[in-house]
């Protein structure tokens, strides 16, 4: 497993933006396929937020705005389900490889859009299923749900027939849009990055599986079904998920499965979105000790999300750019 080492300088910064900072940080079978269309950038309904089960991320949310790419909101038909996502189409003449993006724990938020928009920036269709599309109140997702606490739990509560038959059902409408061209990955952060490596173990379709920071199945069977290689994205700073990796490597050797880990060194979990974010202003120089200490640190942290964020996506690009 490969390991990448950060380095940072630390300077430090003020205490209430420290205090967002850290909330910054944290992380915690498909049938009748077709779909309805709302323009993202033509009066549509505004895209969901979990503004209760993140920081706020106008940032992110601003960055959409501004992207010049067409973006629209679907229902993906899973059976009786209908899966609301995020499409964002790149600027390409060509027909293109399709992106399949799973949120983290926090559902469907501004980042992920971004992300999402982000990724057709670079050349691909892309779309972010909301899995949490008619639990919430009223039978809406995400955004119909305020409360931080219960967002996790529902998303802990989804059963796991339904998030693969919500995901073949989106990998399946994707792969048929006339700006694909049929291959489709896909990528997941946090929880996200879980149900990706689980995916792959249950659809043999998918062409790559770009786990971010995210466990993967402990059975030996299950892991034996993967037909597509495997890329981890990992964070130094991350023990609970990379104490599971030397039995997911092993598994996955014994199983003759391609699997590619790499770890940023200093970087904690989840340093895709963390790192996206933007960087704090410098210091106020009349802080006491403490503070200044517990700055300096929140902001090296920083510095080293950044710097895995920006790795990871060259790595990331560079990967797909062959698929």
């Amino acid at each position: 497993m490969r390991r990448i080492t950060l380095t940072n300088q630390r300077p430090a910064w003020t205490l209430i933006l420290l205090a967002c900072w850290f909330s910054l940080s944290a992380c915690a079978s498909a049938q009748n396929v077709n779909s309805e269309h709302t323009d993202h950038h033509a009066g549509a309904s505004p895209a969901p937020s979990a503004s209760a089960s993140v920081e706020d991320q106008e940032w992110a949310k601003a960055r959409l705005a501004k992207s010049p790419r067409h973006q629209e909101w679907v229902k993906v038909k899973n059976g009786t389900r209908e899966v609301s996502s995020f499409v964002v189409y790149p600027e390409t003449k060509s027909k293109a490889t399709a992106v399949v993006v799973i949120h983290e724990i926090f559902g469907m938020s501004d980042w992920v859009q971004s992300l999402t928009d982000q990724l057709a920036e670079a050349g691909y269709v892309a779309i972010a299923p909301d899995l949490l599309s008619g639990v919430g109140p009223g039978g809406g997702g995400t955004n119909s749900i305020t409360d931080r606490n219960a967002i996790g739990k529902a998303i802990r509560d989804l059963p796991p027939d339904q998030i693969t038959g919500d995901l073949n059902a989106v990998a399946d409408y994707v792969a048929k849009l006339p700006a694909a061209n049929g291959k489709v990955v896909v990528a997941g952060f946090c929880w996200g990055g879980g149900q990706t490596f689980r995916y792959a173990t249950n659809n043999q379709n998918v062409k790559a599986a770009f786990v971010f920071y995210g466990p993967a199945p402990e059975n030996k069977d299950d892991l034996a079904r993967i037909k597509a290689p495997v890329y981890g994205f990992y964070a130094g700073n991350d023990a609970r998920i990379n104490a599971t990796l030397p039995k997911t490597i092993e598994l996955m050797k014994e199983t003759g499965k391609v699997f590619d880990p790499v770890t940023y060194e200093g970087a904690g979990h989840g340093f895709m979105r963390a790192g996206d974010a933007p960087s704090p202003p410098q210091p106020e120089l009349d802080t006491d000790l403490k503070t200044h200490d517990e700055a300096q640190k929140a902001l090296t942290d920083y510095k080293a999300n950044q710097k895995a964020r920006d790795e990871a996506w060259v790595r990331w690009k560079t990967i797909l750019a062959k698929i």
